[in-house]
């Protein structure tokens, strides 16, 4: 299997595309605040899983790429509320992404905590 076919990838990316769509129609002087950090964020979530995933011979790295990936859909829910807060987004789409960004937590834990079960030989330190 290759990165991509990873569930947690597969929803991350979705997750940065729908957030790439509603963030157009963002307030032009929101581009270099909000709208670049919150797709910056959201993106990174799927790169430090690709990432990860071509580490996984190295398990340390494993599963610190996951970690960076954790805390990028951490940074990605704080962007959120901002655009929450800011009325750019409705309370039902910002529920909608909240839900899938805990999803996606679930998720990159679960391979935290088993990096066998990614193809991860030896143990992390």
């Amino acid at each position: 299997m290759e990165f991509h076919g990873l569930e947690a990838y597969q929803k991350a990316f979705a997750m940065a595309m729908e957030i790439f769509k509603i963030t157009k129609d963002f307030p032009k002087e929101e581009k270099y605040s909000l709208t670049d950090q919150i797709r910056r964020s959201s993106r990174s979530v799927c790169a430090n899983i690709a990432e990860a995933y071509r580490t996984r011979n190295y398990p340390t790295h494993f599963v610190r790429k996951l970690t960076d990936s954790d805390g990028e859909n951490s940074e990605t829910l704080v962007w959120l509320n901002f655009a929450l807060a800011c009325e750019y987004i409705s309370k039902s789409k910002f529920q909608e992404l909240v839900d899938e960004n805990k999803s996606i937590g679930k998720l990159i834990n679960y391979m935290i905590l088993n990096p066998k079960k990614f193809g991860c030989n030896g143990e992390a330190n």
